[in-house]
């Protein structure tokens, strides 16, 4: 008789499958820009400009993956996360706990509007442009392909306190990553897939200093633990950063499962995963099959970028990514 266990992983599995069909929210398609003739090379011109950079620095192709995450969690995919303090608003989320001064790539952004403002002026928004250059690092990094679909427009607030209530901290539990997914129509599935992006990318020490000092925490590998205070010394003014995974740092991979599995990935968020049967059986699964996570990871990125899309009528298309029109 199959237990509980046994059936909730196999829900799990189901859920993953049936991920094929991700919907597509009203006012998307793929191809946008191209179908209506608006900017018919608009993805190939981001593409080129996120190659230049990423190839540079694969850093910033973490960044940018990362910062379609924090745009989409917050108000939804619609480029707030962009937008720079003003007069009239201070404090945006760009200048919250949680991007600041973490989150990069806002270089490459620029870039890749100044291109397309000279090749379609006033047309592709910085909502889709977060989306495509998250996607295109996500096949530079990884080798993971997939079709985003585009015809987002860009929102006019950006509230500091709002993404450090949104957005899922390194040090949560299980119950609250599930329900910070949750909230924004994302599964379980989704939440082990996505945490996979944790294999590029660095971090600040700050992030997991906690599960170092005073003592090493057990949910943590004493030697991994060990290792990270040398790269993290304690009563220093100098917040140092560190892959977040010392394996294959620059390769969007399965390594990060494997990491966890080894008690040796950086957050305490990481190891919760392990704490339920249903999660713990995914990421088994992902760290063993070859192209399991590739394959999803594709359309768990699709699925997020459904979340809070807005229209015309809620929107604009800005003219510059940092303020508003």
């Amino acid at each position: 008789m199959a237990t509980r266990f046994s059936i909730l992983f196999s829900c799990l599995i189901f859920a993953m499958v049936i991920q094929t069909m991700v919907p597509v929210s009203e006012g998307l398609s793929v191809g946008y820009y191209k179908s209506t003739r608006t900017c018919p090379r608009a993805e190939s011109i981001v593409k080129s400009v996120v190659r230049e950079f990423v190839q540079r620095d694969p850093g910033l192709g973490a960044g940018l993956i990362r910062m379609f995450f924090h745009d989409c969690f917050v108000r939804g995919c619609d480029g707030s996360v962009l937008l720079d303090p003003s007069p009239l608003n201070p404090n945006p989320e760009k200048l919250s706990v949680p991007n600041n001064p973490s989150l990069r790539g806002f270089e490459v952004i620029d870039a890749v509007k100044t291109a397309l403002e000279n090749a379609c002026p006033g047309v592709v928004s910085c909502a889709d442009i977060i989306a495509f250059a998250a996607r295109d690092a996500t096949y530079f990094l990884g080798r993971i392909s997939y079709n985003i679909p585009s015809g987002r427009y860009d929102g006019r607030v950006s509230v500091n306190a709002e993404a450090l209530s949104l957005l899922p901290a390194p040090f949560f539990n299980l119950t609250q990553l599930k329900a910070s997914f949750s909230s924004v129509g994302l599964s379980d599935v989704d939440l082990v897939t996505l945490s996979g992006a944790h294999s590029i990318g660095r971090s600040h020490c700050s992030s997991f200093t906690n599960r170092l000092y005073p003592t090493i925490d057990p949910t943590m590998s004493p030697q991994f633990g060990a290792f990270l205070r040398t790269k993290c010394p304690q009563n220093t003014t100098i917040d140092r950063v560190v892959p977040q995974d010392f394996v294959t740092p620059n390769s969007l991979d399965k390594q990060y499962y494997n990491n966890v599995k080894s008690l040796t990935a950086l957050f305490f968020s990481d190891w919760s995963l392990l704490t339920s049967p249903a999660t713990f059986n995914l990421l088994d699964q992902f760290s063993k099959v070859s192209g399991l996570f590739e394959a999803n990871f594709g359309k768990s990125m699709v699925k997020m970028g459904n979340i809070g899309v807005k229209s015309k009528g809620q929107g604009e298309i800005r003219r510059s990514c940092r303020i508003v029109n």
